[in-house]
């Protein structure tokens, strides 16, 4: 089989991707419960937003729509929206 197969994209996916593509802000706590804050609030902007994307599309072989990406306000959002887009690993 080729591609990559990944059961979920897990909030500590999100995290690692977020702190090597955008590095972090030193005063926010990715380890706390940041799921539901708002991604500004985490210091991570929209420019920062799309490297993240980018890097997640590449390594879970996904595709987000732009659209969504303006849309998308929480750690949350975003996982639920990746999760949504990946194969499932015992499709077919």
């Amino acid at each position: 089989m080729s591609g990559h197969e990944f059961a979920e994209f897990s909030l500590e996916d999100l995290r690692r991707i977020l702190r090597e593509g955008a590095g972090t802000d030193e005063a926010v706590d990715l380890d706390g419960d940041i799921l539901d804050s708002d991604f500004a609030e985490l210091g991570y902007e929209s420019l920062a937003l799309l490297e993240t994307a980018g890097r997640i599309e590449r390594e879970f072989g996904v595709t987000l729509d732009d659209d969504l990406l303006t849309e998308i306000r929480t750690p949350r959002a975003l996982i639920e929206a990746v999760n949504s887009s990946l194969v499932p690993a015992q499709a077919g």
